[in-house]
């Protein structure tokens, strides 16, 4: 009997382990509309949250969502906070050499520039350019040597140009469409720049099985033109 119920109690701990292995926390930021954002119902929403739900059916795991300020992003991932990042994270060999990446879920995502209304002749190399901190954009403001300044949350960058703290700002063209189109006093200068390899699911290095399982799914939803079908439904970028 004693054989009995401990081979029962081993039975169980492996069913909660593998029920425990199967529970996928997903980060990311949920300030970066269309890509996250937290919706009236106080959830996570947007591209990546649709994305993310089908990614974690197809490899047959559960969903959790975690929210996290991108700056301590990749850090909190690598200490085992959450096992995933979806934060419209671009693919870069700076980032590579910290964490995995899965392959790419959007195709390289033209960045813009917002400045005032007006300010259309603007002298971008001797401008100071406001980006978020951390992003691909910052990192080509230093390149390029335009004066940067650099903000915890991409609200932040676009209300620094309208309060005079910066000239423009940098970032995805899909998350300033929406800004230069609700308001009169910003615009898009017509100049796009391509930077990064499109965006993907970070990991931790070691979890090679977990990228795995994602890389399928995504591959899946590429195949069967259904990732094509959300690209264009939040207007994120080209398609695949």
């Amino acid at each position: 009997m004693k054989s009995i119920l401990l081979g029962t109690a081993a039975l169980a701990m492996t069913a909660s382990m593998t029920l425990a292995q199967d529970v996928v926390r997903m980060g990311t930021e949920g300030a970066y509309p269309p890509y996250n954002f937290i919706n009236d119902s106080g959830e996570v929403d947007g591209f990546e949250r649709e994305l993310g739900d089908e990614l974690c059916t197809r490899a047959e795991v559960t969903c959790e969502w975690v929210t996290n300020d991108w700056d301590s992003i990749i850090p909190n991932l690598v200490s085992g906070n959450y096992d995933t990042i979806m934060a419209g994270m671009s693919i870069t060999p700076d980032r590579e050499e910290v964490i995995g990446f899965t392959q790419n879920y959007t195709q390289p995502d033209p960045s813009a520039y917002l400045v005032l209304s007006g300010n259309d002749g603007i002298d971008l190399s001797g401008a100071v350019i406001a980006a978020q901190t951390g992003t691909i954009q910052a990192a080509f403001v230093a390149e390029m040597g335009a004066t940067l300044v650099e903000y915890a949350t991409p609200d932040e960058t676009v209300a620094a140009v309208r309060n005079g703290e910066a000239d423009a700002v940098l970032a995805d063209k899909s998350y300033l469409v929406p800004v230069a189109d609700e308001s009169d006093d910003v615009m898009l200068l017509d100049k796009d720049e391509l930077i990064g390899g499109g965006v993907g699911m970070g990991l931790r290095q070691s979890d090679t099985e977990l990228k795995e399982k994602f890389d399928a799914a995504i591959q899946s939803m590429k195949d069967d033109g259904s990732l094509n079908a959300l690209i264009e439904k939040w207007e994120i970028g080209a398609s695949f």
